[in-house]
């Protein structure tokens, strides 16, 4: 059974950066796209950004590719992601993902984190 835990949200000023991890289990992973989605209060589940963990190459929303920054530690089956120049409207729940096919749909992924809250203060 997949299971993926999220850490690293919290609160931060507007500028500020923050790092989160996510932690998969349950089977091997090498052959999955991996990443993010977030979701801020009344509004749908959008995709942040992915990783494929075999080759490390990446994806990104458009708006959010130059403050963001996805990687993967391959020993660990985990994904990071890293997110500097913070601003209010990125505060929401941030939900780590798991498919083997490339998904910018929410509705299309198959394993999900529980989601981890970041809020971003003014």
């Amino acid at each position: 059974q997949v299971h993926l835990v999220e850490s690293g949200g919290g609160t931060v000023q507007a500028g500020g950066s923050v790092r989160l991890s996510c932690a998969a289990s349950g089977r091997t992973f090498n052959n999955y796209f991996m990443g993010w989605f977030r979701q801020a209060p009344g509004e749908e589940r959008e995709f942040v950004a992915s990783i494929k963990m075999r080759d490390s190459s990446t994806e990104y929303a458009n708006s959010l590719k130059d403050r963001f920054a996805i990687s993967r530690d391959n020993a660990k089956d985990t994904v990071y992601l890293q997110m500097n120049s913070l601003k209010p409207e990125d505060t929401g729940v941030y939900y780590c993902f798991a498919d083997l096919n490339r998904v910018l749909v929410a509705t299309l992924v198959d394993y999900w984190g529980q989601g981890t809250q970041v809020t971003v203060s003014s």
